[in-house]
C-alpha cells in the first residue's frame, strides 16, 4: 500500500537520520524519561545463590525481543533479597532495554505477567514521561535504521554491549506527543496483521514437512504399494510390514558400527579450517545429507582419528540431540559423541538415513540414562529396522527424493513470502517512526 508523506521535512541535522517531519524533534531516548529517582536506571546484578523457584520474578536479556516480550526461562528472587539488594521493581508497561547484543539496544514493552518483576543489570529500565507513549519508545528501539547504527556503533570486546550513558544520549526522532499514539496503534494493527499472515505461512511449512514426515515413515516401513500383502512384524511399533520384507537388528545390515574420536589434545596443529570434515553434533540439521563441517582437520589431526567412507550413516549417540541422523557426501571423521554406520551389500544408506530419522524418538528411550541418554555402538548395532529388498530400496529413496525436491520447492516459496513480509515489517516501522509516512489519519 502507498502511505502519504508529512507535507513539510527539514533537515534534523544528523546523517543518520536525514529529513524529518517540520514539526518532529530530534531528542535523546533519555529524555523519554519522566524525572524522579531511578526512572532510567539499569536492573540489578543477580548472582546464582539468590536465584529461587519462586517468587519475585527475574526479567533477563533473553526475554527482550524487537518489540516483543519473549516467554522463556523461569528465575525468580524472594522479597528479602529484593529489600537487601535494593532493587527496582519494573511495572507492566515500562520500557525494558537490552544493552547487550544481538541485537543491542532492543526493546520491548514489560508484560504483565500477574507477579512482581525485577529485571538483570544488562536491561536498561525506562519509566516513560507522562507525556510519552511507550508503545511508540519501543516501535522507536525496533527501526532496522536504529538497530544497524546501535549494532555498529557497539562492536568491541568480547560481546557487543552499550551503556546505560550512551545508550541514554543516542538522538531519535520524537513526533509531538499527540502524534505518538496514533503512530503506535497504527503499527500495532498493521504488524499483528502481518504476524497473522506470517504465522498462517509458517503453519503451511509446518504442514508440508509433516506431510514430508509421514510419506517417509510410510515408505520405510509399509512401502509404496498399496495392494501388497503385509504381515505382522513381531514388534509393537512397527506393526505390519509388507510379507515380503524383513526385519533384523542393525548389526546385520552394517560392515561396521563405530564411534568417531577427537585429536589427543585437540591443539591447533590438529585443525585447518579448509581440511578434511570432522564432524560433531551442531554440525547435525534435519538434512538428509550432512554438509561441511564448522570444524576440519589438518592432515596431523585426520592420522590420529577414524576415517570413514562416504556414504556413511552418522548418528549422535549423546545428549538432548540423540538420534539425530544424516549421511555423509565424502569420507570424513567424526567425534566420539557420534555414532558411523557403513552397510553391507543388503542396504542403502539413504533407506537407513530415512528409517532412523523416523524412530528418533525411540532411539532416545533406547538410551540409557545418567546425567545425559547414551546410546552406544553396541545399542545402535540392536536397533531393529525394515530391510526390503535392495532394489526396492533403491526405488523407494528414489520416490522420496522426488518428493523431497517438490516439497521442499513448496516450503521455499512460502519462505521467501515469509521473508518478504517480515522485511516489510521492518521497513514499515521505521517508516513510520522516523516520520517518512504519514499515519496520523490512518487510525479511528
Amino acid at each position: 500500500m502507498k502511505w502519504k508523506r508529512y507535507p513539510e521535512y527539514k533537515d534534523s541535522g544528523i546523517e543518520l537520520l536525514g529529513d524529518v517531519p517540520e514539526h518532529w524533534e530530534v531528542a535523546p531516548i533519555r529524555s523519554f524519561a519522566r524525572t524522579g529517582y531511578k526512572t532510567f536506571t539499569d536492573g540489578d546484578w543477580i548472582e546464582s545463590p539468590y536465584i529461587r523457584d519462586e517468587g519475585i520474578r527475574l526479567i533477563q536479556t533473553g526475554n527482550i525481543g524487537i518489540g516483543s516480550y519473549r516467554e522463556q526461562g523461569f528465575r525468580y528472587i524472594d522479597d528479602k533479597t529484593f529489600h537487601e539488594l535494593r532493587c527496582t521493581e519494573i511495572l507492566p508497561g515500562d520500557v525494558l532495554i537490552c544493552r547487550l547484543a544481538d541485537p543491542v539496544g532492543r526493546a520491548c514493552l514489560a508484560p504483565d505477567l500477574g507477579t512482581r518483576m525485577i529485571t538483570s543489570v544488562d536491561v536498561c529500565i525506562l519509566k516513560a514521561a507522562d507525556d510519552v507513549d511507550p508503545g511508540f519508545v519501543v516501535y522507536a528501539m525496533s527501526g532496522e535504521n536504529y538497530l544497524a547504527w546501535m549494532s555498529a556503533t557497539c562492536r568491541g570486546g568480547t560481546r557487543d554491549r552499550v551503556s546505560r550513558s550512551m545508550l541514554g544520549s543516542v538522538r531519535v526522532i520524537v513526533p509531538p506527543s499527540n502524534e505518538q499514539k496514533p503512530i503506535a496503534a497504527f503499527l500495532d494493527r498493521e504488524t499483528e496483521r502481518i504476524d497473522t499472515l506470517i504465522a498462517k505461512k509458517e503453519r503451511q511449512i509446518e504442514l508440508l514437512q509433516e506431510k514430508r514426515t509421514a510419506l517417509i515413515s510410510h515408505a520405510v516401513t509399509k512401502g509404496l504399494s498399496p495392494d501388497v500383502k503385509m504381515k505382522d512384524s513381531g514388534i509393537e511399533w512397527l506393526g505390519e510390514i509388507p510379507e515380503h520384507w524383513d526385519v533384523k537388528a542393525i548389526r546385520w545390515i552394517a560392515r561396521t558400527v563405530k564411534t568417531g574420536g577427537t585429536p589427543s589434545g585437540a591443539e591447533e596443529m590438529h585443525f585447518d579450517e579448509n581440511g578434511f570434515n570432522w564432524y560433531t553434533p551442531s554440525d547435525f540439521h534435519d538434512d538428509v545429507f550432512l554438509a561441511e563441517s564448522s570444524r576440519k582437520l589438518s592432515d596431523i589431526g585426520k592420522k590420529e582419528v577414524r576415517i570413514f567412507p562416504a556414504m556413511t550413516v552418522m548418528m549422535i549417540g549423546i545428549g538432548a540431540t540423540i538420534g539425530k541422523v544424516s549421511l555423509s557426501r565424502e569420507p570424513s571423521s567424526c567425534n566420539q559423541q557420534i555414532n558411523a554406520i557403513v552397510c553391507n551389500s543388503q542396504m542403502t544408506p539413504k533407506f537407513l538415513t530415512c528409517f532412523l530419522k523416523i524412530i528418533r524418538e525411540y532411539i532416545y528411550c533406547c538410551g540409557k540414562f545418567t546425567t545425559l541418554p547414551i546410546i552406544n555402538q553396541e545399542d545402535t548395532k540392536a536397533l531393529t529396522i525394515t530391510c526390503p529388498p535392495l532394489s526396492e530400496q533403491v526405488v523407494i529413496v528414489s520416490v522420496l527424493d522426488q518428493e523431497a525436491e517438490r516439497t521442499n520447492a513448496l516450503i521455499s516459496k512460502v519462505q521467501i513470502s515469509i521473508d518478504k513480509l517480515r522485511e516489510y515489517r521492518t521497513a514499515l516501522i521505521s517508516a513510520a517512526v522516523t516520520g517518512k509516512i504519514d499515519v496520523r489519519k490512518e487510525v479511528a
